[in-house]
């Protein structure tokens, strides 16, 4: 058992190098040649890289050993037979019977999310910038919202087998609509919200859920339609994010009028 963890740490540090090895000669080559300054405190980022090259290979071997295998195995639980007639009651409406499903995806979206390390830090960085006006805690829950709605509607798109197209059509043009109304600090940081939700938390347990979800549900193909809820994650947040700042924006002209109406 010790020697299968040794070797499988082993290829995939091999693999990582190899990897990362085309960013290290750009720096290298900008820094050397094109700017022709020597690499600063040359020591430090070497100590700094062999953590980083640690941690990545550490992290893609908790991947496959953990968290693709755990969303796996929670979208065969979810969506096995037993469990359905258990679960799902006496209804026959076929997509009703997998709640648990969409209920489990939008809790895990939520999680997942709030855990999200890039949107800790955008979500820290909105706030500096804009001295307060845009709270982290709300731009975090915002987001959150967004992707657990995503997951949830995913996952319903994946048990009745609608296709892609419509949801991204019909969520593209809402944030068209949106983009329109919506406070004009808030649009960049809403559509950058979106990308920063695909990161290294919420991508393995979401493409793992998905996949395990068409691999189970009969009638579905893992290549056709266990992919795609990525890409209504990073959707919906968009949405979540221009709401949010447009009902704050509601909320405060209210409460503005409600003032002068009093004076």
């Amino acid at each position: 058992m010790m020697n299968d963890w040794i070797t499988t740490i082993s290829v995939t540090i091999t693999s990582t190098v190899f990897d990362i090895l085309p960013i290290a000669v750009v720096l290298i080559f900008f820094q050397l040649v094109v700017l022709r300054e020597p690499i600063a405190n040359l020591k430090r980022m070497i100590i700094g890289a062999s953590y980083i090259l640690l941690g990545l290979s550490l992290f893609l071997v908790g991947l496959e050993r953990a968290l693709f295998p755990l969303g796996k195995e929670m979208a065969r639980q979810l969506t096995a037979p037993e469990f359905i007639e258990r679960a799902g009651g006496d209804t026959d409406i076929f997509w009703l019977k997998y709640y648990w499903v969409y209920i489990f995806a939008f809790c895990i979206g939520f999680a997942t999310t709030l855990a999200e390390p890039s949107l800790i830090a955008v979500a820290l960085k909105a706030k500096e910038v804009s001295g307060g006006a845009i709270g982290a805690w709300g731009l975090r829950i915002a987001v959150a919202l967004g992707v657990a709605i995503s997951l949830a509607v995913g996952t319903f798109r994946i048990v009745t087998g609608t296709p892609l197209y419509v949801y991204m059509v019909i969520g593209y043009v809402i944030v068209i609509l949106q983009t329109m109304r919506a406070p004009r600090m808030i649009v960049p940081l809403a559509y950058d919200s979106g990308g920063v939700t695909t990161s290294t938390v919420t991508v393995p347990l979401v493409a793992a859920l998905g996949l395990g979800l068409a691999s189970t549900i009969p009638g579905r193909s893992p290549l056709l339609d266990g992919f795609g809820l990525i890409a209504l994650a990073s959707l919906f947040p968009m949405i979540t994010v221009m709401g949010y700042a447009q009902i704050s924006e509601w909320m405060a002209k209210r409460e503005q009028s409600s003032e002068e109406d009093e004076t």
